[in-house]
This record gives structure tokens, C-alpha cells and sequence, in this order.
């Protein structure tokens, strides 16, 4: 049963990961409000796939906060509801994970984890409902996006703690844990400055009716330069990091510092991608899955290094 627990506690770490990949993936697209309604899609379980099939003053019908919707979009819709099948995928996911903590009778932190994710899902599906009914509130897509974060970091902790690994003694572990701890909040600090920048882009994207996008990133000013530089401090501490793994030899952490080798350049090579090339919006969700990624293998090397 621990097994099958621990095999359960991945898939749902990946769907998490998933979903924070196709959330953007519905942001890039301005696909938010395909679906005006909660818990439905325009009054259905099933969402319309044509025009035809809505009442001739839908708009009207389906308004948000006093507003009347935007011209209705098959492929935004459809997004938007796949996103939200996703959700409830993984809400019962999490629930299951919960369930079979219970039964491989792991430890009460593996428990009270496994629990805790499951209040976060369920706050989150709240938030997302809240998200429809203010027309995108910007505040809360933001909290959308950091608990799903912090429902995957919660997740790893569970899963962590289900190993039974003994990781070897870290000789200077307060040097190296310093480096890791910095990188950490540095990295977190970078993906709210990037969420500023993303509202900025929804907004010239709204005003300037998706024309022109090579002007966006200088129309939105000061808060893209300093996200841009602020990179640079993220990259070297974690550098920094990295090379203290391996002067010391440590062999535990050297998965990570690979991982983190490799999700740090794509994320740099995205980065300038959506800098020089009039932000593609097939970039967008790739940048802030990387990231998601680099504070998961970060989070990761804090637990090993604690446990060592």
C-alpha cells in the first residue's frame, strides 16, 4: 500500500504541474471567460461547441459583474472547460492521496500533509469560481496561481516524507542550505514580480486588440525591466548554489543541480524568446511552468538537505 501510495502522490504532483501548465496555457490564450458561468458553461455541463446552440441574447444572459460577455469563442470556451475538467481531476486526486495516507498507515505528517492538500484544492476550486465571477480580477488570478504552487510543494513534502532514505552528512551544510534558501525565495519573489508583468500584458492585449505586440514589453514600463534584472540575482545565486554541490562532492543533491542546470537555461532561453520576439503565446506557459519547476527541485533540495 505505501507503494501505491507513494506511485498515487507523483501522479498527482504531475497533474499539478500540469494544471499550472494549462492554466497559463488559458491565460496566454485569453481564454478565462470562455466559460462565464460556475460550476457550468454557459448554463451546461457540456459547453457549446457553436454559436448555434446558445439563446440569441446570451451576452446578455451570461453577463459578468453587470457586464455583458465577449463574442462567444468555441476554442477559448472548450480551453476553458478543459481546464476546469482538470481541476476536478486532480481535486479528486488529491482526495484519493488523502484516502491512501489513511491506509498505508504512514506517519502523521505524511497524513496531516496529505490533508492539507486536499483543503488547499478545495480553497482553490473556490478561487477559481471567484475568478469567473469578477470578469479576471488580476489579484486573484495571482492567488489562483500561488496555491497551486503551494499545493504542489505541500505535495512533495508528503511524498519526501514516505522515503526511507538516509542522505549523507552535509560536512558545511549551513553554507550550502544558505545559498539554497536565498535561491528559494529569490525564485518566488520572481514569479510574483512575473505575475505584475503578466497582468501588464493582459492589459496591453485588452487596449491594443492583440495588434502590435512587439510595443507591449515597453508600454508596460518599469516592472518589466526590473523583473528582467532581478533574473540575473536569481541565476547567480543559484549558480552559486550549484557550485557548492559540487566542490563538495555531494551526491545527493547532484540530481537537483542538474535539474536545476537544465530548467534555469531553458527558462533564461524563454525568457529572451518573449523579450526579442514580440512575446509568443506559446512561450508564456512554458515560462511559468519552468519556474514552477525550478522552486519544486529547489523545495526538494531543502528536504534532503534538512534530513541529512
Amino acid at each position: 500500500m505505501e507503494n501505491l501510495f507513494r506511485k498515487f502522490c507523483i501522479t498527482t504532483i504531475v497533474a499539478v504541474y500540469l494544471l499550472i501548465l494549462v492554466g497559463s496555457v488559458v491565460r496566454s490564450t485569453a481564454s478565462g471567460m470562455g466559460c462565464p458561468d460556475w460550476p457550468k458553461c454557459f448554463g451546461q455541463y457540456i459547453p457549446p461547441t457553436d454559436i448555434s446552440q446558445l439563446p440569441a441574447d446570451y451576452k446578455t444572459v451570461f453577463a459578468v459583474a453587470g457586464k455583458e460577455i465577449a463574442d462567444f469563442d468555441a476554442f477559448k470556451t472548450w480551453v476553458e472547460y478543459l481546464n476546469r475538467l482538470l481541476g476536478v481531476l486532480i481535486g479528486f486526486f488529491i482526495f484519493l492521496t488523502f484516502v491512501f495516507s489513511l491506509l498505508a498507515k504512514n506517519d502523521r505528517k505524511v497524513v496531516y500533509g496529505s490533508f492539507l492538500a486536499l483543503l488547499l484544492v478545495g480553497f482553490e476550486g473556490w478561487l477559481g469560481s471567484r475568478v469567473v465571477a469578477t470578469n479576471l480580477k488580476p489579484l486573484l488570478i495571482t492567488a489562483h496561481m500561488i496555491v497551486a504552487l503551494l499545493i504542489v510543494l505541500v505535495l512533495i513534502q508528503v511524498f519526501f516524507k514516505t522515503l526511507n532514505k538516509q542522505f549523507a552528512e552535509i560536512s558545511d551544510k549551513y553554507s550550502i542550505n544558505k545559498y539554497l534558501l536565498i535561491a528559494f525565495f529569490l525564485s518566488l519573489i520572481q514569479i510574483l514580480l512575473g505575475t505584475q508583468v503578466r497582468e501588464g500584458v493582459d492589459r496591453m492585449a485588452v487596449l491594443l486588440q492583440e495588434s502590435a505586440r512587439e510595443t507591449w514589453l515597453e508600454e508596460i514600463g518599469i516592472m518589466f525591466y526590473v523583473h528582467r534584472s532581478f533574473s540575473i540575482l536569481v541565476l547567480l545565486v543559484n549558480v552559486l548554489f550549484i557550485r557548492q554541490i559540487f566542490k563538495n562532492n555531494l551526491s545527493d543533491l547532484k540530481t537537483s543541480a542538474y535539474a536545476l542546470v537544465f530548467f534555469l537555461f531553458i527558462e533564461i532561453a524563454s525568457g529572451v524568446i518573449m523579450a526579442y520576439f514580440a512575446i509568443p503565446a506559446v512561450m508564456q506557459p512554458v515560462h511559468l511552468l519552468l519556474a514552477s519547476l525550478i522552486l519544486g527541485v529547489q523545495y526538494w533540495a531543502i528536504l534532503i538537505i534538512k534530513k541529512s
